[in-house]
């Protein structure tokens, strides 16, 4: 069993995502409920309740929770965050690969966000809560993301990236220095995270960053040599739109 609590101030929102857990993550126990920060720093501190997660609420009457995190911290749990729509905070959990749940709680993605759940393992929640409150705080100034691998929590530079490669539910990440990871996403989900950062989908299996392409092969099976020396082919839907990305690049727009 995988035990749980949950800090969150609105009675019914406790009660329904205790009937969603119930009804779609039977392998979770809720162990404790506080409604406030104040209350929850009191369960948390709690040396009798050892959580493999906590179900977080970001936005509580007393404050932010992230006052409580950093009270306790080092914290030894999993985190699921909470929210209504809130695109800092959605931003936030996904380059520091912390899982969320957005009002009203879907049960889709509530299960997914406790299906990454890895009690007892190293989760390197403390570096991750790190990337989080860089992100949250500074959405326009942050370099670095959390990737959760196959085999462990990854850090790394985003523009050291130099493409990505679909392989079902799965992404390689290629990286400047030779390295490969393996992450536990699908492509799509990495598409939308890193097109601010002069990312492009050139093909349903591969994502590029534009700044280490090397050369681009014309023709009807036009492709593009990136600075590794692997060609990338560029598909025939996607070629018009990154023809014209590319002439934006070339023109300094």
């Amino acid at each position: 069993m995988i035990k749980a609590v949950i800090v969150e101030d609105e009675i019914n929102s406790v009660n329904n995502l205790k009937n969603q857990l119930a009804n779609h993550c039977e392998e979770v126990e809720v162990i404790g409920v506080a409604h406030n920060v104040e209350a929850g720093l009191d369960l948390l501190s709690d040396p009798t309740i050892k959580p493999d997660v906590a179900f977080l609420d970001i936005n509580l009457p007393d404050g932010l929770v992230f006052q409580m995190l950093n009270e306790l911290r080092p914290i030894n749990f999993e985190i699921i965050f909470v929210t209504s729509y809130n695109e800092y905070a959605m931003k936030a959990c996904e380059y520091s690969s912390i899982g969320y749940v957005t009002k009203p709680i879907d049960a889709d993605q509530l299960k997914e966000a406790v299906s990454r759940i890895r009690p007892r393992r190293d989760n390197m929640i403390e570096k991750r809560l790190d990337v989080f409150g860089n992100v949250y705080n500074n959405p326009n100034a942050f370099s670095k993301m959390s990737i959760s691998a196959l085999d462990g929590v990854y850090f790394v530079n985003i523009k050291e990236i130099i493409r990505l490669e679909a392989e079902d539910n799965y992404t390689h990440i290629f990286l400047q220095n030779g390295e490969r990871i393996t992450a536990s996403k699908t492509i799509k989900s990495y598409e939308d995270m890193l097109a601010p950062f002069s990312f492009y989908r050139v093909h349903k299996r591969h994502v590029i960053n534009l700044n280490f392409m090397r050369k681009f092969v014309k023709g009807d099976g036009g492709y593009l040599i990136m600075d590794d020396g692997i060609k990338i082919e560029v598909s025939r839907r996607r070629r018009p739109i990154f023809m014209e990305q590319m002439k934006r690049l070339l023109e300094g727009v």
